[in-house]
């Protein structure tokens, strides 16, 4: 049971050093980004799933999952899911690089980190001017 008679206790020191000192950085947002991406892919590829199925279903159900997937909003979901794609990859490689047990000085993952950050939308723009 708690005790009424308790002594203000201090807050913990993370809670009010994380508001002063820490600040976001391109390696912490390179990894969550990463991490992100990874669990956002499902989506597409649940939707390709759908078409096929409701391929395989009939001509009604194929209509209904054809017009969803080809309309703006199926392209723009399919073009963010690229994007994922294109970001996790390049992640995916940094973090292989990071395993081997090179890039880790500071200036190197920061370079890695903004070369995911910029590589993946370039690689997008080409992948969709080229299909």
């Amino acid at each position: 049971m708690a005790d009424a008679n308790r002594i203000d206790r201090p807050l913990s020191p993370h809670l009010t050093i994380y508001r002063i000192v820490w600040r976001p950085q391109i390696t912490s947002f390179a990894s969550m980004m990463h991490r992100i991406t990874g669990n956002a892919l499902p989506a597409a590829f649940i939707l390709g799933v759908w078409w096929l199925l409701a391929a395989a279903m009939g001509p009604e159900q194929f209509a209904l999952a054809d017009w969803v997937l080809t309309s703006w909003l199926g392209d723009l979901v399919f073009a963010f899911s690229l994007l994922a794609i294109w970001y996790h990859f390049l992640a995916g490689l940094r973090h292989l690089y990071f395993d081997a047990g090179r890039g880790l000085d500071l200036k190197t993952a920061e370079l890695l980190g903004w070369a995911c950050a910029i590589g993946a939308p370039v690689l997008t723009a080409i992948t969709l001017i080229l299909i």
